[in-house]
């Protein structure tokens, strides 16, 4: 029977008699049909024939699990010819050795055979996937001297190729010199700003492309939105959601994912479900995209659902979940969800572990931390630096010093969180002088101090009374690593100096800060005048608390207090007598400066009061 006819009959036949009711059922029987033919070329001996076998070729090239018989069938050609060649090229290209792809290429030169149109698309195609703008430049120098550049495809395999390997101004150029170009032209660019980070440029390479107009598609958008998303250009994300509109552009799963992320990131998860209801097919990045959504705008109960509802959940959708309780101080619900994925045989990353440890954290659950650090060992987790850090911080909590110090023994990488986190944690635990060597060992390792270190550090010294030592360490910040104190350093040096009953030194410190006093650090001083009994400084300090926080009644209470413990019974009274007629006293929960229609001018009773004593 004649080859031809042959081909004919075999591939008329499986067609006509096989149904087709999966696509991946039709690419079996079309690698069986394969087989069948080569076996026949082995039986005619044209199975070294280039023109005979070049189907057989073509077909196992790209079957990724049947590269190895393209290769093998390839071998047994003396001349190949150059369109064997490209298929073997075309293949290697998009296989996991694409490195290979630019090999055969070498060896079809060698071959004395020059190479067409698709072979350059198909060898740049393979240096963008290793980002090799090395041999990349060399094939370009080729396709130049055969004239191919002129090519529209092979021009815009260029410009991929070039932005793929972070060469914008190459990709520019072969763009720019372009004498027909097409969308595809345009992605390619915008792709490889977008790839590079350049997303200004990505934004003002649309706008060039729609005064030159040329429709977008959902490609191009994907990668438009993700500027905005980087850019917190929300105004420009809205026009742009305005344009696929219009324009009616195909929302498929990478542009709906991309959609949903942007307004997941803005809290507006009504409109992000919008997108979610409308795509017609969805990943599982877009459940997560949604939870993650819902999370942010802190609607767990919705994001609950969803994720219950969720066909297939992986450690992402898992881990979104147990950050939006965690964040939103439910970490109750985020362990009782961590123990679920437990259960349901999820292993947990890197990520789910410390989001769920710092929760342990907050509860002060020590058994179940325990019980996730041994899980981390017995499992094979990654106790990555964040991990590590979350364990010192739980451990640190739960006050149990002695495993969080081992923990910070055996990391192999420690960052500045881990060693701040190790001196404020011996800090609050009353081993102010362990924290203090702990410092000067970091330093003798050079790691940098930062504004986190000296609250430890001030913390340690005020636990432990050390003054000189607190304002020596509190003057090089600046003097010797150029950090400015921020308001928690100023607080911890009032409170150092205030628990030692440096009263008036504190005050005065307080009145000299650089940076307006926060209530904070004047209640750290009131506080400090009930315990030493300052009955005449606190009465200053109350009046300084009532004109930055007038609604407050723990101020009240605590100059009451004061006097109370002092014997003034009267004036204690009378303080809260005032605080009763102000309507200072609230309901728990209420953050409002006026409650049933009093203003501050109210508390001008209170203050009168104070100056009058």
């Amino acid at each position: 029977m004649h080859l031809t006819r042959f081909v004919t009959t075999l591939f008329f036949s499986v067609s006509s008699t096989t149904p087709k009711p999966k696509r991946a059922s039709e690419k079996l029987i079309s690698i069986d049909s394969i087989k069948e033919l080569h076996a026949h070329l082995i039986r005619t001996q044209l199975h070294t024939d280039p023109s005979s076998i070049s189907p057989v070729i073509r077909s196992y090239a790209l079957s990724p699990s049947h590269l190895h018989k393209a290769h093998f069938v390839f071998d047994q050609i003396q001349r190949p010819t150059l369109l064997v060649f490209n298929h073997m090229i075309h293949g290697l290209s998009q296989s996991d050795q694409p490195w290979k792809a630019l090999h055969m290429y070498c060896k079809m030169c060698h071959h004395s055979l020059s190479g067409d149109d698709l072979t350059f698309i198909f060898v740049f195609k393979a240096c963008a996937r290793l980002k090799d703008v090395f041999e990349g430049q060399k094939v370009h120098v080729n396709a130049l001297k055969l004239g191919f550049e002129s090519y529209l495809f092979v021009s815009n395999a260029l410009i991929h190729m070039y932005g793929s390997c972070g060469e914008l101004n190459f990709a520019r150029k072969v763009f720019s010199e372009m004498l027909e170009r097409d969308l595809v032209s345009w992605n390619s660019l915008i792709c490889g700003y977008s790839q590079c980070n350049r997303f200004e440029e990505v934004l003002g390479l649309f706008d060039s492309m729609q005064a030159a107009s040329v429709k977008a598609d959902a490609v191009t958008m994907v990668k438009v939105v993700l500027s905005c998303i980087y850019l917190a250009n929300w105004d420009v994300a809205d026009s742009m959601v305005k344009y696929i509109k219009e324009n009616d552009i195909e929302i498929d799963v990478y542009l709906g994912n991309t959609l949903i992320d942007m307004y997941g990131r803005r809290g507006l998860v009504d409109l992000a479900r919008e997108v979610f209801n409308r795509m017609q097919e969805r990943n599982i990045v877009t459940w997560n995209a949604m939870i993650t959504g819902y999370a942010k705008a802190r609607n767990l109960v919705e994001g609950r659902r969803l994720f219950d509802d969720m066909p297939r959940k992986d450690v992402t959708s898992w881990t979104s979940m147990i950050a939006g309780y965690s964040k939103a101080n439910q970490f109750d619900e985020a362990v009782k969800l961590f123990r679920q994925m437990i259960v349901a045989k999820v292993k947990p990353d890197e990520i789910t572990v410390a989001t769920v440890l710092s929760a342990c954290s907050h509860l002060g659950l020590l058994d179940s931390g325990e019980a996730i650090h041994d899980y981390i060992k017995s499992h094979g987790v990654n106790q990555d630096v964040y991990v590590g850090n979350s364990l010192i911080d739980m451990y640190f909590k739960c006050g149990v010093v002695e495993k969080a110090l081992l923990v910070f023994r055996e990391m192999k990488r420690k960052d500045s969180v881990s060693w701040n986190s190790v001196i404020s944690g011996l800090a609050v635990n009353g081993f102010a002088n362990h924290a203090l060597e702990l410092f000067e060992q970091m330093l003798r390792q050079r790691v940098r101090p930062t504004h986190g270190t000296f609250v430890g550090i001030l913390v340690a010294c005020s636990h432990a009374g050390l003054i000189k030592e607190g304002l020596k360490y509190f003057r090089s910040m600046e003097e010797i690593y150029g950090l400015t104190p921020e308001m928690k350093h100023y607080g911890c040096i009032a409170d150092l100096l205030s628990r030692s009953g440096n009263l008036d030194r504190a005050y005065e410190f307080i009145n000299t800060m650089p940076i307006v006093p926060s209530v904070v650090v004047w209640r750290i001083l009131l506080s400090a005048c009930k315990l030493h009994e300052n009955l005449a400084l606190a009465e200053i300090v109350t009046t300084k608390l009532l004109e930055f926080d007038p609604s407050n009644s723990g101020n009240y209470v605590l100059l009451s207090n004061t006097y109370s413990g002092s014997g003034r019974w009267d004036d204690a009274g009378r303080i809260r007598e005032l605080m009763e007629e102000s309507s200072v006293q609230k309901p728990s929960g209420w953050s409002s400066i006026e409650v049933n229609g009093v203003s501050p001018n109210k508390f001008q009773g209170i203050t009168s009061y104070l100056n009058q004593r």
